[in-house]
């Protein structure tokens, strides 16, 4: 498996390489794709997604939330060193967390080519990978310091297993009333109740919650930045963007939207190696 490194000396002569010498080329834009021949991740962002994602994200709108990130993954000992951001997208939250440690680097894994496309150019301490993060992850047992997963599937023994000792895993999930101002009057989809339990289910055994926090904020939006939101989210599969931007067209302009997410720091358990299949290169 890929050696996080704190030097990209390999990133940056084109390629990467791993333990059994296999090389695995970086395309034009920047990513590097670590798929097993014939296999199929499941569905990530489109184009239109990932554009709706860069502009909502960089206007600034989850500056805090990103903040708030940070505050979860410095917390609870040193300073990481080593920090994957699973289901990261575009990598704008793990390029705000790594403005705020400047000696750690990053991997952003998602399995849109067209995310880690803009992910590659979000920090120059950070290395975008399209892989599928319900299969095994492209790193090292035991060598990260943080894993974080914002608004996106996780699986515990994947996360235990590259997760050092007293590394932790930093969730964040969103509330039932997050973003209630668009959802309910859009017809969107809503935040499972049961969304806390289905978390803890898919975490144990392997990890074991040991802190929380809130975060809560409103955003004054206005039509273009709602339209961004619905579209960079899983709402964007079930709308066209004709009957999106009519629904939008009926909201307040600007609109104030309450952001409410709950985060959750896991330290890994010590109950043995989580269950994997063997290192390959």
């Amino acid at each position: 498996m890929l050696r996080l490194r704190r030097r990209h000396d390999q990133a940056a002569a084109g390629s990467l390489r791993c333990a059994a010498g296999h090389a695995f080329d970086r395309a034009r834009q920047g990513h590097v794709t670590l798929l097993p021949p014939g296999h199929r991740p499941p569905s990530g962002d489109d184009a239109a997604m990932v554009a709706d994602r860069v502009a909502f994200l960089g206007a600034g709108h989850y500056a805090g939330l990103t903040r708030a990130i940070g505050d979860a993954v410095v917390a609870g000992g040193p300073a990481p060193r080593y920090l994957l951001d699973l289901g990261g997208g575009t990598g704008a939250h793990l390029a705000g967390v790594l403005d705020r440690l400047p000696e750690a680097v990053g991997v952003v894994v998602d399995s849109s080519r067209y995310a880690a496309r803009r992910a590659a150019r979000a920090h120059p301490r950070a290395v975008a990978v399209v892989a599928d993060g319900w299969a095994r992850l492209p790193v090292r047992d035991g060598v990260l310091d943080r894993v974080l997963v914002v608004f996106a599937p996780r699986g515990g023994a994947e996360i235990a297993r590259v997760l050092r000792p007293g590394g932790r895993l930093v969730v964040a999930t969103p509330e039932p009333e997050h973003l209630a101002e668009v959802v309910d009057p859009l017809g969107l989809l809503r935040v499972d109740p049961d969304k806390e339990t289905r978390l803890s289910a898919a975490l144990d055994p392997h990890l074991e919650l040991v802190a929380t926090a809130a975060h809560h904020e409103e955003l004054r939006l206005d039509h273009a930045a709602v339209r961004a939101l619905v579209g960079m989210g899983p709402h964007a599969r079930h709308r066209s963007p004709e009957e999106l931007a009519a629904a939008v067209a009926g909201l307040p302009d600007p609109l104030t939207v309450g952001v409410a997410v709950r985060l959750g720091a896991y330290l890994r358990r010590d109950i043995g190696p989580p269950p994997g299949v063997p290192t390959a290169g």
